[in-house]
């Protein structure tokens, strides 16, 4: 991908997502995620309604009229995005690939963080670390992370969501907000995944496509395996073959929605002909 091609990309899904984050996600995303605390700003008069347990004594007796103390919520709150870019990712029969739609989510709650003036950071892996990108404010650092979410060209293949949250748990010692978009095909992960979510707000946004979910009977057919990039002749007219892929399949979707209950940590599940935005502001108002 070229250089303007590239920025004709990161301009597209800029004025989507931010869109999104500005007019949809904004205080929904607030609301939800809570600072620190409140810290003191102010002090202004009395008005009708102000609780009285907020009232100055010391400035009223000065003033010989009621003032109140004002505080402010202590954001400073710090994102993290963790994206899985392997190879399963890059497949779609609908309008978009799991890839693209996980690309837009992540761009749309790192808006959504800097809107609230939070730092954003960014994890993508496979079954190994790809890329870490330390948490920083700003649109320019949004910008970046969105770049790399569209062109970052990874190494692995395969997806080991266990080495990647120990990863996490090494470079982040505070508290963040963490975000795993994945289609979660994967196991091993269910006793890290919840020592992570004992320290961090932890929410999994499972991305999958609809055919994923079973292999129809088209007879012998010859399929790309996306994480070994290898080809296998597969017998779809096999009742067999089609009842063990649907049973692999079902037992890890079943794995990431134990694992992640277990954990305390949230969850999301998205299908790539669905509307993420709905699934979103749902998950943010139960939360609220």
């Amino acid at each position: 991908m070229d250089t303007k091609e590239l920025l004709k990309k990161v301009r597209k899904i800029e004025i989507k997502t931010r869109r999104l984050s500005d007019h949809v996600f904004g205080g929904e995303y607030h609301s939800t995620f809570k600072g620190r605390g409140m810290t003191f700003s102010e002090v202004r008069a009395y008005q009708f309604g102000d609780d009285v347990r907020s009232i100055d004594w010391n400035v009223t007796a000065r003033y010989n009229e009621p003032f109140v103390k004002v505080f402010e919520e202590e954001r400073e709150l710090t994102m993290m995005l963790m994206v899985d870019v392997s190879g399963s990712e890059m497949f779609g029969t609908q309008q978009q690939i799991k890839k693209e739609v996980i690309t837009e989510i992540a761009a749309t709650l790192a808006f959504s963080a800097t809107n609230n003036n939070d730092k954003i950071g960014l994890l993508l892996f496979t079954d190994q670390i790809e890329l870490y990108i330390p948490p920083k404010k700003g649109r320019s650092h949004v910008l970046r992370i969105i770049r790399e979410l569209l062109e970052f060209k990874p190494v692995g293949k395969n997806t080991d969501i266990k080495a990647a949250l120990k990863y996490l748990s090494n470079v982040m010692k505070k508290k963040a907000i963490v975000f795993l978009l994945s289609d979660f095909m994967a196991d091993d992960y269910q006793h890290t995944l919840k020592i992570i979510a004992g320290r961090h707000d932890m929410t999994g946004i499972r991305v999958f496509d609809k055919m994923e979910e079973s292999i129809p009977n088209l007879g012998l057919v010859q399929m790309l395996d996306a994480e070994t990039g290898s080809y296998i002749n597969v017998n779809t007219g096999s009742k067999s073959v089609r009842r063990s892929y649907s049973k692999y399949y079902t037992d890890r979707v079943n794995y990431f929605h134990q694992s992640f209950s277990l954990s305390g940590a949230g969850i999301i599940n998205t299908r790539t002909d669905e509307s993420y935005v709905k699934k979103l502001l749902g998950y943010f108002k139960r939360r609220a």
